[in-house]
């Protein structure tokens, strides 16, 4: 399976975003240590840029001593597929679903209503 067609386990994820929020490449594992929301252990943190590595989402090699990475998948391409496929999974498909579910006893304001119409009209392009 290629990377552009996998999906990411929650702590592979954490990961991948924690990498992407950097912004220049290759990066130290330390900086994605650092933009990470949690604290795991370097050898933890190790395996899951390995696994990354093994599955195409990542590129690592050696710094002198340090190992570095640099994404091989973009993340707005991976952000919007994961996006459309919860949309199709969950909701069937369906964008109508998905806002009734966010907001089951909201009512929308005039605003809202505007700005889904632009979103609305700006897929429909």
């Amino acid at each position: 399976m290629r990377a552009q067609d996998a999906r990411l386990p929650d702590a592979e994820l954490e990961v991948m975003q924690a990498l992407w929020s950097l912004g220049e490449y290759p990066a130290h594992t330390a900086d994605i240590a650092e933009k990470l929301d949690r604290s795991w252990k370097a050898p933890t943190l190790l395996k899951l840029l390995s696994r990354l590595e093994e599955r195409g989402f990542v590129a690592g090699s050696k710094d002198g001593r340090a190992n570095v990475y640099t994404p091989l998948v973009d993340q707005e391409d991976y952000l919007t597929r994961e996006s459309r496929s919860f949309l199709k999974r969950v909701h069937g498909g369906s964008l109508s679903s998905l806002v009734v579910s966010l907001y089951p006893d909201a009512k929308l304001t005039q605003e809202d209503m505007a700005a889904l119409e632009r979103i609305l009209e700006k897929g429909a392009k």
